[in-house]
């Protein structure tokens, strides 16, 4: 039987019907799955989803495994070395910006406990369901996201913008955004 789903994962490659399927809008309370996506987020600034999906492997071997205290200990010669890894966008900015955000990654896991915490008060412990017809209503930044971002740019966050956080707040389920046709938007209403 042929599900429907979301616009943007109609024909498209296995992982990334997997990713819609299984993935996008469920709503994540663990740290490194955070994490994750932290990093996957900002290394999409700029390039498509369906890229940053098919180098996902990369990410988590170049990453540790998206392990934030081992990537916190990165030194300038280990970003240095990441740069001629083929499995990952190599910008030197997008890098660094990875180390960084780990070491304030957890800076924010100290003073709220887990970074799920922190983020999910943005959305005051609820998740936003959209009510979108086709992913052309669907926006690109709201309130929750412009706050977010320019909390975490506070904070000395890169690759944070309102559009990169949006996308976070979609991927981890913050926001349930899959249209109103697609089969996981029903699925996740129900829980």
């Amino acid at each position: 039987m042929c599900k429907n789903r979301c616009q943007w994962a109609r024909d498209s490659f296995e992982a990334y019907e997997r990713y819609h399927d299984e993935e996008w809008g469920v709503p994540v309370y663990d740290d490194k799955v955070h994490f994750e996506f932290l990093i996957l987020e900002g290394a999409q600034a700029g390039l498509s989803w369906s890229t940053i999906i098919k180098k996902r492997e990369g990410y988590r071997q170049a990453f540790a495994d998206f392990d934030v205290q081992k990537v916190a200990t990165y030194t300038d010669e280990k970003m240095e070395e990441l740069r001629s890894f083929e499995g990952i966008v190599r910008n030197k900015l997008k890098i660094k910006s990875v180390v960084t955000n780990a070491r304030l990654f957890i800076e924010i896991q100290k003073e709220f406990g887990s970074f799920s915490q922190y983020i999910w008060s943005f959305v005051k412990g609820e998740v936003i369901v959209g009510n979108w017809k086709q992913m052309s209503e669907v926006p690109a930044t709201t309130p929750e996201s412009d706050a977010l971002s320019k909390d975490l740019k506070k904070r000395g966050f890169k690759f944070v913008g309102s559009t990169i956080m949006y996308a976070h707040m979609q991927a981890t389920g913050l926001v349930n955004d899959h249209t109103v046709d697609c089969y996981r938007y029903h699925e996740l209403l129900k829980g």
